[in-house]
């Protein structure tokens, strides 16, 4: 399912633990990091793609998160031509995103990487917030920053500080 600018709809997941840290996943069989992803489906919300794709992906399910946030509005990358499958060049230009922030309240435990008959992950790890913007492939670098930045304000992060806490405020005059 297509726009009509040949974006797919597609759901981002960030999903952070108690000292925000984000979940960050292995492809199968491949050496690329990256955020839970997946399309939506016909007839399914954001947020109800967001929960399949996370039961999908991780195994966590809703009472394992809690949502934290999402973006604005939808957030697009380009897939570079030569990514694109043959019959869907000149329509398929990338996804467009909508990007949830999430708050593991499971445990780390509670991850299942083969929950789904057709894991898209083998192995995860936990990243300082900022790191991802390092190491993800090039041409979904700007949503990722896009996204990340956009959402750290729901855990009291500044923007592009590297997981520094912004400085809360005490009573009083500074």
């Amino acid at each position: 399912m297509l726009d009509r600018d040949g974006y797919r709809p597609n759901v981002g997941i960030i999903i952070c633990n108690e000292r925000n840290q984000v979940f960050w996943g292995k492809r199968v069989r491949e050496h690329s990091w990256q955020f839970p992803q997946g399309g939506i489906k016909a007839g399914e919300t954001p947020e109800q793609a967001m929960y399949r794709e996370l039961m999908e992906e991780t195994g966590l399910k809703p009472e394992h998160v809690r949502i934290l946030g999402r973006t604005r509005e939808w957030l697009r990358y380009d897939v570079p031509t030569h990514w694109v499958r043959r019959e869907w060049r000149g329509t398929y230009k990338g996804q467009k995103q909508i990007w949830f922030l999430l708050r593991l309240v499971g445990r780390d435990c509670d991850v299942s990487l083969r929950a789904s008959h057709h894991p898209e992950f083998d192995a995860w790890r936990w990243n300082e917030y900022w790191a991802p913007l390092e190491a993800v492939i090039e041409f979904k670098r700007g949503v990722y920053e896009q996204a990340l930045s956009e959402l750290s304000r729901f855990l009291a992060l500044s923007p592009r500080n590297h997981g520094e806490r912004r400085p809360r405020r005490q009573g009083g005059a500074d």
